[in-house]
Order: C-alpha cells, then structure tokens, then sequence
C-alpha cells in the first residue's frame, strides 16, 4: 500500500502539477502586486480609485454595486498586465525560436462539399464534381 502511494506521488504529472500549482500562486502574486500598487494608482490620478461605498437600498437590501465595479476595474488590469507583460512577449520570443519550416499542406477544400482532398486531386472522392474550376451559380 505504501508502495503504491510513493509510486503516485513521484508520478511526472503529480509532480509537475504541484511545481505548476506553486509557481502559479507566486506568478498569482506577482500580478496582484503588480496591478495594485502600479496600475491602480494610474487610474486614482484623475478621481477615486475605490469605489467601494457607491451602493444604494431596496426594501431593507443593500446592493453594494461599487464593491463590482472595483472588482471589474481589478480583472481588466490584471489581464491587461497579464496579455502585455506575458503573452505577447513570449509569443514574439518563441516566434524568434521558431526553427522549424512551414509545412505545406497537403490537403485542400472541396468547394461543393467542404471536404479535404488531396491537394493533386481535380475530382472530389466525396461529392464527385471537379473541384479546380468554381462554382456555377
């Protein structure tokens, strides 16, 4: 039974999910302080930047909408930092890296029946008409 347990947690996936669960959190962090004390106070120069007593009552309720509004303004900043900060630099980097050629596809669409077909074919295997002149209206 031990034995068993030692071979699950020492398993590659278990293993790389924890490292991906604890970097995440750092990275979860990182963004936060980032957003908190950087961009929000960005938006703080021309007005308030907590919205958290806007909010009005009903029959006794209490509809605490500016407690929403700051909690949007926060999302929209974390992803923005998150796309402009991440993404786009690792997309541009692995971009540069990218060392493999393009491949060619080797398959085209038929126009009548939207199947692939080899791209040396002249009739569709599927439909049966002749798929390198267009379309007859």
């Amino acid at each position: 039974m031990l034995k068993d347990f030692k071979a699950f947690i020492l398993r590659g996936n278990v293993v790389d999910l924890a490292i991906a669960v604890v970097i995440g959190t750092a990275f979860g962090a990182l963004v936060t302080s980032f957003v908190e004390n950087l961009l929000t106070p960005l938006i703080a120069i021309p007005g308030s930047r907590d919205f958290s007593d806007l909010d009005f009552t009903i029959s006794g309720s209490t509809f605490a909408y500016g407690n929403v509004i700051n909690a949007l303004i926060s999302f929209l900043l974390m992803a923005a930092a998150v796309f402009f900060f991440v993404v786009k630099p690792v997309n541009a980097l692995m971009a540069r890296r990218k060392t493999e050629p393009e491949v060619e596809s080797t398959t085209k669409e038929c126009d009548f029946c939207l199947s692939s077909v080899p791209v040396a074919a002249i009739v569709c295997a599927f439909c049966t008409r002749d798929i390198d002149h267009p379309a007859v209206a």
